[in-house]
């Protein structure tokens, strides 16, 4: 089947499509829908538009839209697509067995990488619904599969990229349950199905099974730094899933794959020195945990550690320094406590957002955009952890949306207002220059014209009358029929006068055989001239005919462009109401949105700071044990020495 593009106007919409701008991709495709200039293209742009829909986060249309496409019976490659997408809003929106009836559907292979996506989507949604076998099954399915490989020729490439970008952009919304959150490239797709099956083997029991696939993972060489990141989060799953059962040595060994200074590492670092004091190694635990305690706090691991490292030290047997420790931990925790006040304080002041905003602008909305660039604030570490995460991520990106909006608004605004005056100027331009037409045209002028033609034909009827053609004289000939008749009237005056100097008869007879040669050029061609004649008088008619219809034009012209001028007038001044209603509701969304942002910040920052409450009553609970230790040491000394003494 031929999918090129056929239709300039979807070709145009493509344009911005690949140039990673889907605001004006999408607003340019419902202009063409609006007037219909896609017939070629239909399912194909209402497809487009429900992905680009679904990327603003507007399920509901985008639902309506694929639910459409399936109801009026599309082809079965379209229809599968609706399937598949419909199968994602259902999952997004949490409709799990409704997302799992929708991917039942799918009846034909989907086109290129995005039937890795589906297979990847089905062994979710089977997790998602507690079933971790039919989870394993569909990812070994997927395991199974040769790699996709996208050809850059082929009249059917351009329709396999659309879409399968499409389906891409639709994974933003969605997370990926134990590996990812946001979306990875196609060709990293076998990782994350070895790493989502070696879990979902783990949950459904196969232990065994699930490490396999995950120290398969955890060994492999990977390409990229998100690919390396995937092998380091597969490795502490390993060291995590041993240290549950009981299992510190496999633990270590997993968790010591984990690089140094990898987004995982703290983490590894932590366990390591649990798979350590686990195996009774408390100095063994005491290398990662220092190299751990002396990272930023703000990550919940290295606060863990602060507590670890005199653990250790306390279970070597060196009280002195393990009391030092906790009383360090302690005065940390109250520091790290008052930061975390300052940055919660920082942030309800608004810091937060303006510097997200201006350190990671956006010339776009809808797109999966991370936070690169942190704000630039006091303790900003704190932050890290909370702008990383999904959840904060989708916000930001509405609220980026939201300030796009806004802006859109208010260029609109301003182009209303700059209408306006183009219209009051061709207004007054039309106001001034219809008079001076109409005065061209005017129906006096068209009486005297008519006058003119009813004269015209009076003297065609006339002539009508005549055989000679002398009606149809021409003004040269009329003169010469002058001449001849003013020639005989002389030498009909003159008589015997002109005898003595001019031959009469012979000059009669030359007058004769002049007028009879006029005559008779006359007489030949007075059907040729009359013709000719009707002829210009038809066209003066329709001449006339024209003119009168150009002033009744004119005349109409007048009352319609009045009323366009109007109608163009009020719809201006709709569309500026509408644009006064949507700004201060943007803005309002924006400001809720903005509170939205900082409230999930503020929320992870006091879990924080109830993790140091715990662990400042886990540290203080250890230093009491050590005073306590430390006041027992005496006495059982005493009661040696009192045993010594009764000693026979």
């Amino acid at each position: 089947m031929d999918h090129s593009v056929k239709a300039p106007h979807y070709g145009d919409t493509l344009f911005y499509f690949f140039q990673d701008r889907p605001f004006p991709a999408l607003t340019s495709l419902m202009v063409s829908q609006h007037f219909g200039r896609l017939p070629q293209h239909e399912d194909e742009a209402e497809i487009l538009r429900g992905g680009l829909l679904l990327g603003y986060g507007m399920h509901r249309e985008a639902g309506e839209i694929f639910a459409g496409l399936i109801n009026r019976g599309a082809e079965p490659a379209v229809r599968d697509r609706a399937w598949y997408f419909l199968a994602k809003i259902r999952y997004q929106r949490g409709s799990l067995a409704e997302a799992a009836d929708a991917l039942s559907r799918i009846e034909h292979p989907l086109p290129g990488a995005l039937d890795e996506e589906r297979a990847l989507l089905a062994g979710q949604v089977s997790l998602a619904l507690g079933d971790p076998q039919r989870a394993a099954q569909e990812l070994r399915a997927l395991l199974a599969r040769p790699p996709v490989v996208e050809t850059a020729g082929g009249a059917d490439a351009p329709r396999r990229s659309i879409f399968s970008r499409v389906g891409r952009w639709l994974l933003d919304a969605v997370t990926f349950n134990f590996a990812r959150e946001a979306e990875a490239p196609v060709s990293s797709t076998p990782s994350y199905a070895r790493f989502n099956l070696g879990v979902a083997l783990i949950r459904s029991g196969d232990i065994e099974g699930g490490r396999a696939l995950l120290d398969e993972v955890g060994r492999s060489p990977m390409p990229t730094e998100e690919l390396r990141s995937l092998r380091d989060q597969a490795n502490v799953a390993l060291g995590f899933t041993a240290l549950a059962q009981d299992d510190p040595e496999r633990a270590a060994k997993a968790l010591e794959r984990v690089r140094l200074q990898g987004a995982h590492s703290n983490k590894a670092l932590l366990g390591f020195g649990w798979a350590a004091a686990a195996q009774k190694k408390p100095t063994q635990a005491l290398v990662p945990w220092m190299e751990l305690a002396d990272r930023d706090p703000s990550d919940a691991a290295v606060l863990e550690a602060r507590i670890a490292v005199p653990y250790a030290l306390a279970e070597a047997g060196a009280y002195g320094q393990a009391l030092t420790r906790y009383q360090e931990a302690l005065a940390a925790y109250d520091q790290e406590n008052r930061a975390l006040e300052e940055s919660i304080a920082a942030i309800r002041s608004g810091k937060l957002v303006a510097s997200l905003v201006e350190g990671n602008p956006a010339e776009d909305m809808g797109w999966y955009l991370p936070v690169t660039q942190l704000p630039d604030m006091p303790h900003q570490g704190h932050l890290a952890p909370v702008l990383a995460g999904h959840e904060f991520q989708e916000s930001f990106k509405n609220y980026r949306d939201l300030i796009f909006l806004d802006h859109n608004l208010t260029e609109w605004h301003d182009k209303i207002g700059i209408y306006g005056d183009m219209l009051d100027n061709r207004r007054q331009a039309f106001a001034e220059r219809l008079p001076q037409v109409r005065e061209r045209a005017s129906e006096r002028r068209l009486e005297t014209l008519q006058r003119r033609r009813d004269a015209l034909r009076n003297e065609f009827q006339s002539a009508e009358d005549t055989t000679d053609g002398v009606a149809y004289a021409s003004a040269e000939e009329q003169a010469r029929q002058a001449m001849l008749e003013r020639a005989r009237g002389l030498l009909a005056q003159g008589g015997d006068a002109l005898k003595g100097e001019v031959d009469s008869e012979a000059t009669t007879e030359r007058l004769r055989r002049l007028q009879g040669a006029l005559t008779w050029q006359l007489s030949q061609e007075r059907p040729e001239r009359r013709r000719q004649a009707e002829k210009g008088l038809t066209a003066v008619d329709g001449q006339l005919a024209e003119a009168r219809a150009h002033d009744a034009a004119l005349a109409a012209a007048e009352q319609e462009q009045s009323a366009k001028f109007a109608g163009f007038a009020q719809r201006l001044a709709e569309l500026d109401k509408r644009l006064q209603t949507l700004q201060p509701r943007v803005a309002a969304l924006a400001s809720e949105q903005q509170t939205a942002m900082q409230d999930t910040v503020i929320v992870a920052l006091r879990a924080q700071q109830e993790r140091l409450v715990g662990y400042a009553d886990q540290a203080r609970y250890a230093v009491a044990q050590l005073y306590d230790r430390a006041t027992q040491r005496p006495d059982r000394a005493d009661q040696r020495q009192e045993g010594e003494r009764a000693k026979p």
